[in-house]
């Protein structure tokens, strides 16, 4: 892993909010009263998080919690509506068309569908050879250079000629992985990339991505809701609910000390081999809607520990310990003061 203490990709304040478009009339009629402001999704609030070269940063959270919008923005395909991306310490907004230019080849995505993402009327040559020549990252003898990215990626070169409904779903997502490293980028977003996929294929897939960040030195935001995925592949861990980061630390803190309520929710239900006479159950309680998502912290209507504080006041994401940052009043209260009840034995 490098050493350097630049981040690769930092978030500052990231937001995200999606509302339905309207037309002049809609407008008109909403200016005047006659009609309602259309619904706003908040996707993703407030976010920052700081990613360091070499590293694998996993970001877990339940469906709908903002993490594939989150990822989208780090690779550029959506704006942000709020907030600072920026690549090497440098604001990808406000760089020069060609150095935003090569930020954004610097940084690609794999994505969670392979039978979705792969253009089916275009040969495998093509969807993977196309970027870096539009781009001119190679020049000449193309097909070359396509050979050596399906080799990198765990394929036979000669399939190159190929439509993608010729191959597995497996296969597919090797080309799709063949398709970001083309461009030679130095960040991967992963979004949920092996969840379409067999569990021993996962597995293959997995080891290809550990085998090319040795071999690139890439990093990787790898996002998924399969804890034990993150925890087999992830140096830190990022925990997001209804749009909000809740808690980040390191992998084997995280997992071995969780301090949110609601990470210790999610990690108390991961089937174990010692637990088999344990009856397991989710977190009780729905995920909030985005249309209209709790006031002060977001997890209060679910959480054991909630007091009256937690349904008005955000909670501030600090420092707990080297490293680990949490969003929980519970952290802010004096060790004098007594523990709502359970939330001690939570916390052990």
């Amino acid at each position: 892993m490098s050493s350097v203490s630049e981040p690769i990709i930092e978030l500052r304040n990231i937001s995200k909010r999606f509302s339905s478009t309207q037309d002049v009339v809609g407008r008109l009629a909403t200016r005047l009263g006659l009609a309602k402001q259309p619904p706003v999704v908040h996707a993703v609030d407030e976010v920052s998080l700081r990613i360091m070269p070499g590293e694998v940063v996993g970001l877990v959270g339940e469906s709908g919690c903002g993490k594939s919008t989150l990822g989208r923005i780090v690779a550029g395909i959506l704006p942000a509506s709020s907030g600072t991306v920026l690549y090497r310490g440098k604001d990808v907004a406000q760089l020069p068309t060609r150095e935003r230019r090569r930020a954004k080849l610097k940084t690609q995505m794999i994505f969670q569908d392979p039978f979705a993402s792969l253009n089916p009327r275009m040969r495998v040559s093509e969807i993977v050879g196309e970027a870096p020549r539009v781009h001119r990252v190679v020049s000449n003898d193309v097909e070359a250079y396509v050979s050596e990215q399906l080799h990198r990626a765990g394929l036979d070169p000669s399939y190159r000629r190929r439509f993608p409904h010729q191959f597995s779903g497996g296969q597919r997502q090797r080309i799709g992985i063949a398709r970001a490293l083309a461009v030679q980028p130095e960040f991967l977003v992963c979004d949920e990339a092996v969840a379409a996929l067999d569990v021993s294929i996962q597995a293959q897939i997995l080891n290809l991505l550990l085998d090319l960040r040795e071999q690139l030195d890439l990093t990787y935001l790898f996002i998924s809701h399969d804890l034990g995925v993150v925890q087999h592949l992830s140096d830190r861990v990022v925990i997001m609910y209804t749009g909000r980061v809740v808690e980040e630390a390191p992998s084997g803190e995280i997992f071995s000390r969780p301090n949110h309520p609601y990470t210790q929710g999610l990690l108390a239900e991961i089937p174990r081999l010692d637990l088999r006479k344990r009856r397991f159950s989710a977190i009780k309680g729905e995920i909030p809607s985005p249309l209209n998502p709790p006031s002060g912290c977001h997890f209060h209507p679910r959480c054991p520990h909630a007091m009256p504080r937690c349904s008005v006041e955000r909670p501030v994401l600090r420092e707990i310990a080297a490293g680990h940052r949490s969003a929980c009043h519970l952290n802010d209260m004096d060790a004098a003061e007594p523990l709502p009840a359970g939330a001690a034995a939570g916390r052990a």
